[in-house]
């Protein structure tokens, strides 16, 4: 098996993840068990704890002076922004809207590209952007909420949120990998967006009863940590030494259909026509961008 077959698996694990991360996390979070900024302290301490773990047994690279607001900014934008609009945003809004919102990733790595690497546009790729787009803007503004305490229009404005800047980290986090081993990049990635955090996330983290927690509930917040964060960022990073970011963006989705199928199985959420009418204009328009130009 080739490299970019592998990294290519990696990347179909990666959407699965975070696919199923949608219902546990959304669940614990609507149950009341843990707040947004709360669980996200709990996530990245968790995996941090876990990648620093690891990395004792690779050898250790000096970071470039230059290199350190490279790396606060991908710790800025995938770690901290990125986090905290996606558990806020499912706070207020269901797993398949934000899951079908992530798939704008490719079309906003793209606009991204153009402006940061200089790459060109085409028209059709415009009309891809416009339609991939309009379905965000149609699924945040005809929603309907599912819970009592929903907000689909703030909760879903998150989402784009977190889709933008998950974006511009995978641009930057690029640009790292062809200079650090993947461990050595996450590691301290993870360990900038936890310092950033905390004074964010204290509180609630120390608001949590942890003995109300069910089992289903511990093992939901086990997976967002382990399978969903550290999993997901450590595989992520490896694939990126061998596939271009873009590639890595069309992934994602993969997202709607995983986090569809689960979130109807565990009764958290429901189809509608609004969301096969919005998921239809975002996949047209992922597929108008991300096809190659003749």
């Amino acid at each position: 098996m080739n490299k970019r077959t592998l990294a290519l698996i990696l990347l179909f694990l990666v959407q699965v993840f975070y696919g199923l991360n949608y219902g546990f996390a959304n669940d614990v979070i609507d149950g009341g068990h843990i707040k947004p900024a709360g669980f996200i302290l709990l996530r990245l301490l968790g995996a941090t704890t876990l990648f620093w773990i690891i990395s004792l047994f690779i050898p250790k690279e000096k970071i470039d002076k230059k290199d350190y607001l490279t790396f606060v900014a991908a710790a800025f934008f995938g770690m901290f922004l990125n986090m905290l609009s996606f558990f806020k945003g499912l706070e207020f809004t269901t797993p398949i809207h934000a899951s079908v919102i992530s798939t704008i990733t490719p079309i906003v790595v793209l606009v991204l590209s153009s402006i940061y690497l200089k790459e060109k546009i085409t028209s059709l790729k415009i009309l891809g952007i416009i339609l991939g787009f309009t379905g965000a803007i149609i699924l945040s503004i005809y929603g309907k909420a599912i819970h009592s305490g929903d907000n689909i229009l703030l909760g879903n404005s998150l989402i784009i949120l977190n889709a933008i800047s998950f974006s511009i980290y995978l641009i930057i986090a690029k640009k790292l990998t062809a200079k650090y081993h993947p461990l050595t990049i996450i590691k301290w990635l993870f360990l900038l967006g936890l310092i950033m955090t905390t004074p964010f996330g204290i509180q609630e983290f120390r608001e949590v009863q942890w003995h109300t927690f069910s089992s289903y509930n511990i093992f939901a917040a086990f997976f967002v940590v382990v399978f969903a964060t550290f999993g997901t960022y450590l595989l992520n990073v490896i694939a990126l030494k061998h596939v271009k970011a873009s590639t890595a963006s069309i992934f994602v989705y993969l997202q709607p259909i995983v986090a569809a199928i689960f979130a109807l199985i565990i009764g958290s959420d429901i189809i509608n026509s609004v969301k096969i009418i919005a998921a239809i204009l975002i996949f047209i328009g992922v597929y108008l961008v991300t096809k190659p130009s003749k």
